[in-house]
C-alpha cells in the first residue's frame, strides 16, 4: 500500500462514540456482525463505540464508509418517519404504561433492497477507487442472521401532563473560564460533580464509606488520564461510569467494611425506595438511576453500562415492575421518575478531600507504583545476572568408587544344572523315545 493512501486511509474523521453506536443501530446491525465484516473482535467494536480505541488505516476507512453510510440512509428516511403528535387519553390507561424510550429503527420499509450485511461487508474491503457512498436501506436483515427486537411501544401520555415536573439535565462540563491550567480545571471538575457523584454511588451501593472512596478512585483515576478525560464530550460521564464501575465490583463482597450496607434512613418513603433499589441486580439498579435519576436517554444509558438499547430497556422495564410490586404508589412509570430524581437532587452532605489532595494522592499512588514495578524489575534483572554469571557452564559426571553390596537376595529364575542334570539333557535330546519301552524283569 502506497503512503498516500495510507494517509488517507488514516485522516478518515469518526463520529464520536456514542455516535457510532447509535448509527450501528440504525442499521439493526449487532456488534458480531459489524466485528465479523471488519475481520475484529466484538470487544474491538465495544471499544470503538466506548472511546477506549480507535480503528487505524483500512479499517479506519472502512468503518467511517460504514458510519456514513447509515448517516446518510437515516438523513433520506428522516422525513417518511416523523411521529405524529400523541393523541391525550385517559389516566386509566397509562397505568400499565411505559415510559417513552423508543428504540432505533429495527425494520425497515419494504422497498429497502440493499442489506445492511452485504454493505458492511462492502466497506470493509480496501477501496480500489474513490466512489460514492452506496445507499444502504437500514432496516434489512441479512438472511439467516437472527431477526432483531422490536420497537418498545412508547407510554401514553397523562390526561395533564403539566403537573409533572421535567427534571433539568446537569449541565455535562463545569462552568470553567478559557485558559484554564489542567490543575485548575480539575478542580472545577471536582468541586461541580464529586458530591453528586458520592450521593449517587450512595444510592447504587447502600454504603456511605464505599461511595466515598469510589468517587476518589475515580477522581484519581481521571487525573491520570487527564489529557483523555479533558477533551472528552461528557467529563462528568466519564468520572462517573468510573465510580459507578469500582463502586459495583463484586470484590467489595469480600472486604469486611463493605460486607453490609449501612443503617436504612429513618423516613418510611426513602427507606423503601432505597430498599427496593438494592434488591435489584447491579446493572439493572444502575439502569434505572441513569434514566430515571439522571434523565440520561435511553442511548446514552445502555452505552454507559456497556449494553444492547433494547437490552438497557428490558433492564428498565424489569426494575420498573420489581420496584412497583415493592411500593405499589410507584408502580407509575412517571411517578417513580419524579421520585427517584428527586432523591438524586438532594443536597449532598458527604464530606469530601479538597481537589488538591486528591491530585497529589494520586500522583503519589502512580509513584509509588512506578516505583514498585521499576524495583521488581531491577531485582528481577539481578537476580538473572547473578545466575547466569553463577551458573556452571558444563557438567562432570561424578564417578564413584565400587563398594561390596551385601545382603543382596539371591537372583530368581532356574538353577545352574549339575553334571548329572546336564548329562540327562544330552540323553533326552539325542535320543529321543516316542514311548516307553516294554518292561522285561530281571532274572536277577
Amino acid at each position: 500500500m502506497s503512503r498516500s493512501t495510507t494517509d488517507s486511509a488514516s485522516s478518515a474523521t469518526l463520529p464520536t462514540p456514542k455516535e457510532r453506536r447509535r448509527l450501528r443501530e440504525a442499521l439493526a446491525l449487532s456488534e458480531e456482525q459489524v466485528a465479523e465484516a471488519m475481520g475484529v473482535t466484538k470487544a474491538t467494536v465495544k471499544a470503538w463505540e466506548t472511546g477506549r480505541s480507535a480503528p487505524r488505516g483500512r479499517k479506519r476507512e472502512a468503518y467511517a464508509k460504514l458510519l456514513g453510510a447509515a448517516e446518510v440512509a437515516e438523513a433520506a428516511r428522516a422525513p417518511e418517519h416523523t411521529p405524529p403528535a400523541p393523541a391525550p387519553t385517559s389516566p386509566s390507561t397509562s397505568t400499565s404504561a411505559v415510559t417513552p424510550m423508543a428504540l432505533p429503527p429495527a425494520s425497515a420499509s419494504a422497498s429497502a433492497s440493499v442489506r445492511p450485511m452485504a454493505a458492511v461487508k462492502r466497506a470493509a474491503k480496501p477501496p480500489k477507487a474513490p466512489s460514492p457512498v452506496p445507499a444502504i436501506a437500514p432496516g434489512a436483515a441479512r438472511k439467516g442472521a437472527s431477526k432483531p427486537p422490536e420497537r418498545l411501544k412508547p407510554a401514553e401520555a397523562e390526561a395533564a401532563p403539566e403537573t409533572v415536573p421535567e427534571p433539568a439535565p446537569a449541565p455535562a462540563r463545569p462552568p470553567a473560564e478559557p485558559g484554564l491550567t489542567p490543575a485548575e480545571a480539575f478542580d472545577a471538575l471536582y468541586v461541580h460533580a464529586a458530591p453528586g457523584l458520592v450521593h449517587q454511588t450512595y444510592l447504587l451501593t447502600g454504603r456511605r464509606r464505599l461511595s466515598r472512596e469510589s468517587v476518589e478512585y475515580a477522581f484519581h483515576h481521571a487525573w491520570e488520564h487527564w489529557p483523555e478525560v479533558a477533551v472528552d464530550a461528557d467529563p462528568v460521564g466519564w468520572v462517573r461510569a468510573a465510580a459507578y464501575e469500582y463502586a459495583l465490583s463484586p470484590w467489595h463482597r469480600l472486604r469486611r467494611a463493605h460486607k453490609h450496607p449501612d443503617a436504612p434512613p429513618t423516613e418510611a418513603s426513602r427507606r423503601a425506595l432505597l430498599t427496593a433499589l438494592l434488591e435489584l441486580p447491579p446493572p439493572y439498579r444502575r439502569t434505572v438511576l441513569l434514566y430515571d435519576g439522571l434523565g440520561l436517554d435511553l442511548p446514552d444509558t445502555a452505552a454507559e453500562t456497556e449494553a444492547s438499547t433494547p437490552a438497557a430497556a428490558n433492564r428498565l422495564l424489569h426494575a420498573r415492575t420489581v420496584i412497583g410490586q415493592r411500593i405499589p404508589e410507584l408502580a407509575e412509570p412517571e411517578t417513580l421518575h419524579r421520585r427517584l430524581h428527586e432523591l438524586v437532587s438532594e443536597a449532598p452532605t458527604a464530606t469530601l478531600p479538597a481537589a488538591r489532595a486528591v491530585r497529589s494522592g494520586s500522583e503519589r499512588r502512580t509513584r509509588k507504583w512506578t516505583r514498585t514495578v521499576l524495583g521488581v524489575t531491577a531485582a528481577l534483572i539481578c537476580v538473572t545476572a547473578f545466575t547466569a554469571a553463577t551458573a556452571p557452564t558444563r557438567y562432570l559426571p561424578v564417578e564413584v568408587p565400587g563398594e561390596t553390596v551385601n545382603g543382596v537376595p539371591v537372583r530368581g529364575g532356574p538353577q545352574k544344572l549339575g553334571p548329572e542334570d546336564v548329562e540327562l539333557r544330552d540323553r533326552l535330546r539325542n535320543e529321543p523315545n516316542p514311548g516307553p519301552e516294554r518292561l522285561i524283569p530281571s532274572a536277577e
